[in-house]
């Protein structure tokens, strides 16, 4: 026997686990980024004057006890149908 210790494997490039990893985790991220400042745009999109959101905000801060009623019965039938 020799003194030599063993070589480890050729690491092939494109096959080490741990750079698809990290590729992986930042890649979904990125995606992830993105998504939530579409959505943050949508956002400030429908919340114009005028526009659904910002009527719906303004219902809801008049009589929100109502606005909770309508949401608890929409609810509700939705659930049934499903």
């Amino acid at each position: 026997m020799s003194d030599d210790p063993a070589l480890p494997p050729f690491i092939y490039e494109g096959l080490y686990p741990a750079e698809g990893k990290a590729s992986a985790i930042a890649s979904f991220a990125d995606v992830v980024r993105r998504a939530a400042t579409q959505v943050r745009h949508a956002v400030d999109a429908g919340q114009k004057p005028g526009m659904p959101l910002h009527v719906l905000r303004n219902v809801a801060r008049e009589a929100p006890l109502s606005s909770l009623l309508i949401a608890f019965l929409l609810g509700a039938a939705i659930a049934r149908r499903g």
